[in-house]
């Protein structure tokens, strides 16, 4: 039987440390485009689904995105790669948040990585009228 456990609200920068999010991805030929590399569109989904998640955790409220900043694709991703997606909070506004996402490419069968994109995404809290509300 699992136990659940309830801790105190923590601090900002405790939930700065606890909301990081990182995902691995398998880089398929049927995410790829004709030149076997990742299709960009496919990265920018990869990136926000993973800002979302790295909102939500931070703020534990109902986050949607309103814009994407400045996506710059530095290496392409080849099929056949591990991709990682690493995302941090990195400004808290009163009713909004910034995201970082980077996505890091790692050699199936070997030690190299490095950085291929980096963005961020912007989101805002809302309540269920969909209006905007106060980042806790």
């Amino acid at each position: 039987m699992s136990e659940l456990i309830t801790t105190k609200h923590p601090s900002v920068e405790e939930r700065l440390i606890t909301s990081e999010t990182r995902i691995f991805k398998a880089v398929f030929p049927n995410t790829t485009n004709h030149y076997d590399t990742l299709f960009g569109g496919t990265a920018m989904h990869m990136m926000d689904e993973v800002a979302f998640i790295t909102a939500t955790r931070f703020s534990r409220q109902r986050m949607v995105t309103v814009s994407s900043d400045r996506i710059d694709f530095k290496k392409p991703i080849p099929a056949g790669t591990i991709v990682e997606l690493v995302g941090k909070v990195v400004h808290i506004g009163n009713t909004s948040l910034k995201v970082s996402v980077d996505i890091y490419i790692e050699q199936m069968y070997s030690y190299e990585r490095e950085k291929a994109i980096t963005g961020e995404f912007t989101f805002v809290a809302i309540d269920e009228d969909k209006n905007p509300v106060s980042v806790q």
